[in-house]
């Protein structure tokens, strides 16, 4: 594969801007042979390389090359979800230019995220390019477990628990929403497990049983924990182990 395909690939611009990137010197290679030995000059854009496994260098920052792309992000709050936010900073703009470009069959362009977290929600994002992994991480059909940790603003009790886990009615639906899963931390803190995702479903649940919610936080998506040294408006590839966990 040429290099300025390889590199348009990954995001790096259109064609022409990718092999006037190799051209200009931009651009370096690291030996597959030596992982130790400093990145070599490369100039010919037509040049071909295996990308799989690739690493390289494009104006000083080191990648390499993915397929597809995996990202988990730590979602800071007074953020949205969104391309085009209406009030708070996209999270999106917390991500490389090459992330946000990477070319997609569909009109939009770049990772996109699995599902939406409120502006004031924190915690565990995933990002993809791959549609069959979005659907089957985000269709309430899939029953993906995700794991919120709930600051309420009144005590919490077991009656309460009891309540979210046999099912409570949302305004708009009269067919019970249940959680998969609901345990005390402590007097105003709890683990609350959901296999799907309704607009403001945590929130809305808390009220259904009398109480509010002063934070919220996702801690965990299918066997997949938030890495601990990943801070908000952080983020990272998905490693093979993690796609695994995400499974369930």
């Amino acid at each position: 594969m040429q290099l300025q395909d390889i590199l348009y690939s990954q995001g790096f611009g259109t064609r022409r801007v990718c092999a006037g990137l190799v051209q200009q010197g931009w651009v370096e290679i690291y030996s597959r042979d030596d992982v130790s030995a400093a990145p070599e000059k490369c100039t010919d854009s037509t040049a071909d390389f295996d990308p799989e496994g690739l690493r390289y260098r494009v104006q000083g920052v080191d990648w390499e090359y993915h397929a597809k792309g995996y990202i988990v992000l730590h979602k800071p709050a007074g953020t949205e979800c969104s391309q085009k936010p209406s009030t708070y900073p996209s999270i999106y703009t917390l991500l490389p230019p090459p992330l946000r470009q990477r070319p997609c069959k569909s009109a939009i362009q770049g990772l996109q995220a699995v599902g939406r977290l409120d502006q004031d929600t924190t915690g565990m994002l995933l990002l993809s390019d791959d549609g069959q992994f979005i659907h089957r991480m985000s269709s309430p059909k899939k029953h993906v477990p995700k794991v919120y940790r709930v600051t309420a603003k009144h005590p919490l009790t077991q009656e309460m628990v009891d309540q979210l886990l046999a099912g409570v009615v949302l305004d708009d639906d009269p067919k019970p929403v249940k959680a998969a899963a609901c345990v005390l931390v402590d007097s105003h803190v709890l683990d609350l497990t959901l296999t799907e995702g309704k607009y403001h479903q945590v929130k809305r649940m808390l009220a259904a049983v009398g109480n509010r919610v002063e934070g919220l936080h996702r801690a965990r998506i299918g066997s997949l924990d938030l890495p601990e040294d990943l801070a908000p408006g952080q983020w990272r590839w998905l490693t093979a182990e993690d796609m695994e966990k995400l499974k369930g």
